[in-house]
């Protein structure tokens, strides 16, 4: 299984993510890039017009997950931005109303789609939709801030998914889980099943960011199945 990390760039130095994203080009598969709209979370990010400056400023390709009311619309137009360095983009399935639609319009513009779920959510809410998903993010913490404690009892989200991805032959899907990832709880996501994995506090806030990713993507084979 490919283990892959996608440092989110939430705790770095906001005034130079140029220059922070490139601390960990070379080790790190894509940067996780977190849109909040202070109204599906009580947080904000980035706008729109924010975004696409940090995504054609990024020496690494753009892993979105947007955390935004509306997802039908904004999910679609976050997409447009491939041209800019946008890989793949994530909504919340608490805040669409015809996912499989966007789902579609998405993978449209030659992005990759994902679905992402809170830590309230019934996994089962995306079996009907998982053979037409690339990726599917378990939130290991609730939605809206760094630095958050990871929630063991996700896990068994994840290898439900995990049986379900490898049930169909799935081998496109990726499973990603994202809050609380560090050293001590890379290991037990990466054995439930997960592929796919969002540092941000663990990467950022470590006196060597790039040498972080390396011993994350370390552990998580050491411990995959």
């Amino acid at each position: 299984m490919t283990i892959r990390i996608c440092p989110s760039v939430l705790n770095a130095d906001q005034s130079d993510l140029a220059r922070e994203i490139k601390r960990v080009e070379g080790v790190a598969d894509f940067i996780h890039l977190d849109i909040m709209d202070d109204k599906f979370v009580p947080n904000f990010t980035y706008s729109f017009e924010r975004t696409r400056e940090i995504v054609h400023d990024s020496v690494l390709p753009i892993d979105l997950h947007l955390m935004v009311e509306d997802a039908d619309h904004w999910g679609p137009t976050y997409a447009s931005l491939k041209s800019e360095g946008v890989f793949s983009v994530t909504v919340h399935y608490e805040a669409t109303k015809n996912l499989s639609a966007t789902i579609g319009l998405i993978k449209g513009q030659g992005v990759r789609a994902g679905v992402a779920i809170k830590p309230a959510t019934p996994v089962e809410v995306v079996k009907d939709f998982i053979d037409d998903l690339d990726m599917v993010l378990v939130m290991t913490v609730e939605p809206g801030f760094g630095g958050q404690s990871f929630m063991a009892e996700m896990m068994a989200k994840v290898s439900t998914l995990r049986k379900w991805i490898e049930a169909k032959g799935l081998s496109h899907t990726w499973l990603q889980v994202d809050g609380g990832i560090a050293l001590s709880t890379i290991d037990q996501a990466s054995a439930s099943g997960a592929d796919t994995f969002v540092a941000g506090s663990a990467v950022y806030k470590s006196e060597n960011p790039a040498e972080m990713v390396a011993d994350l993507r370390k552990r998580a084979n050491a411990s995959g199945r």
